[in-house]
């Protein structure tokens, strides 16, 4: 999909931006990039490079003395923007090259290795910047030992809890006060008599057999964990099975911008993710408890983080959207300024997706909503058309066709202007749409203006099982969430 697409070649765009840098960005960042030219000549790598130079000169004016940045690359362009963050941070301030192994190699490459790792840049400004050296160690899983680990940790409860046993022997023999027997066995032992006896009453004392030495359990869910090292490969990346996954080609793991949280941020501190995507910053942030401001280009990525944080927080998220129509007016300003924009918001509106057509299939369906209205689990559609320019007869005629090749049980024309009599006509003529819950009718064909649509006009649907259209994020762990400060 347009929206979804990174794509950077070198064009008249490109060329102001590069220039613009050059001339009035900072030194060393002028330096650098007058560097990249030298090296890379016009390409569409240098389009890239002058494209992030100036947002990164943006996020280091913003960046607090407490705070800290993260860079998520791939291998392609990390030593450029290792580059291109020194001269922006300073060199000295560069605190982590962190790889993130986000697969397992599976297929050989003919010429090469495979690419199975992401490159993540860290940088800090202040010497006050926040650091949470509690999070440096990352949780034991018994999925995730390694040989050494998994070796001690061989038992489990009946509760499935892993656990180690450990020895009660004071390492001290000369301990009198301490030597004493307990289950049989007299030895000079770690602990007085009273905390043995209670942590025995505890399950904590175990004696695996008659005679033998008793021994601590240790559980593995209680130790301080493995410390975290600049190599990551303990986050799986998103399959197509999990949960959280949404569809967004990018879109990350949350459990690796979570630890990237805990480790540079505290409960209540400011968040910035300024190519947020599909929000999974933005939906860590809020389980947290962080205050968070996220930006994407587009209204479809917008749409996206609202639909999921609807999804994980419900009623108990708050926010704000800048830069979204509120009023007619700037509903055609988006119109004339870029279509396709206009068409990924006003699909919005009415919680439908876009369409993504095979090439050489037929044309005329800009989004699909779909609803569940009978038991049988089968899943109807609604078929929508989006006009952003002038709209008539010959637009609903052609939905109607449109209706009919595709089977779809209602169509919808989204359209910027007033429709004409002419168009209702023909919109009236598709007939009804008779739905099995509750016996009721719908209009075939509907016709909603964009005014309509900002005055709280829904299209007609059955209320049963709307929310469909997009993958549903999961709802958050934690119950208690904290207000938001913008999309």
């Amino acid at each position: 999909m347009k929206a979804f697409k990174d794509t950077w070649q070198w064009d008249v765009e490109a060329s102001r931006a590069y220039q613009e840098m050059v001339e009035h960005g900072p030194e060393l960042v002028s330096k650098a990039l007058q560097a990249f030219q030298r090296f890379l000549g016009f390409s569409d790598m240098l389009a890239y490079l002058s494209m992030m130079a100036p947002r990164l000169v943006e996020l280091r004016r913003v960046l607090k003395e407490t705070g800290s940045i993260y860079l998520h690359c791939d291998p392609t362009a990390s030593h450029y923007l290792k580059t291109l963050m020194d001269a922006v941070f300073g060199a000295v301030n560069f605190r982590n090259e962190i790889i993130w192994q986000r697969t397992l190699s599976k297929s050989l490459m003919t010429r090469r290795l495979p690419n199975n790792h992401d490159v993540i840049l860290s940088y800090q400004v202040g010497p006050g910047a926040t650091w949470n050296q509690e999070a440096v160690f990352a949780a034991y899983e018994p999925g995730n030992l390694d040989a050494k680990t998994a070796g001690k940790y061989r038992h489990r409860d009946a509760d499935g809890r892993v656990y180690r046993l450990d020895s009660l022997i004071n390492p001290n023999p000369n301990r009198p006060n301490l030597r004493y027997e307990f289950l049989g066995v007299t030895r000079v032992w770690r602990w007085t008599r009273e905390r043995m006896e209670e942590a025995y009453r505890q399950g904590l004392v175990v004696q695996t057999h008659v005679g033998g030495v008793p021994q601590l359990k240790r559980y593995l869910d209680e130790q301080e964990g493995r410390p975290l090292g600049d190599v990551w490969s303990d986050i799986p990346p998103i399959n197509s099975q999990a949960a959280e996954r949404l569809g967004y080609p990018t879109q990350k793991p949350e459990a690796l911008l979570e630890r990237i949280l805990r480790l540079s941020s505290r409960e209540g501190q400011l968040v910035l993710d300024p190519f947020c995507g599909c929000g999974t910053t933005v939906a860590v942030a809020q389980r947290l408890g962080r205050r968070w401001i996220g930006i994407d280009v587009t209204h479809l990525a917008v749409r996206l983080m609202k639909q999921r944080l609807a999804d994980a927080f419900g009623a108990q998220v708050q926010y704000s959207v800048v830069g979204e129509p509120t009023a007619i007016y700037e509903a055609e300003a988006l119109a004339k300024e870029n279509p396709y924009q206009f068409q990924y918001w006003a699909l919005g509106l009415v919680d439908a997706r876009p369409a993504v057509e095979r090439r050489g299939a037929d044309k005329g369906i800009d989004g699909r909503l779909v609803f569940h209205d009978d038991e049988s689990g089968q899943a109807k559609q609604v078929i929508l058309s989006v006009k952003a320019g002038h709209a008539n007869v010959s637009h609903v005629r052609d939905l109607r066709g449109v209706l009919e090749r595709e089977q779809a049980e209602i169509g919808c024309l989204l359209c910027l202007e007033e429709p004409t009599g002419p168009m209702r006509a023909e919109a009236a003529g598709a007939g009804n749409y008779r739905s099995p819950l509750g016996d009721k009718l719908y209009s075939r064909l509907q016709i909603l203006t964009v005014k309509e649509l900002l005055e709280g006009k829904k299209l007609e649907l059955p209320q049963a099982r709307r929310d469909v259209t997009f993958r549903r994020a999961p709802k958050a762990r934690k119950k208690e969430q904290r207000g938001l400060e913008g999309v």
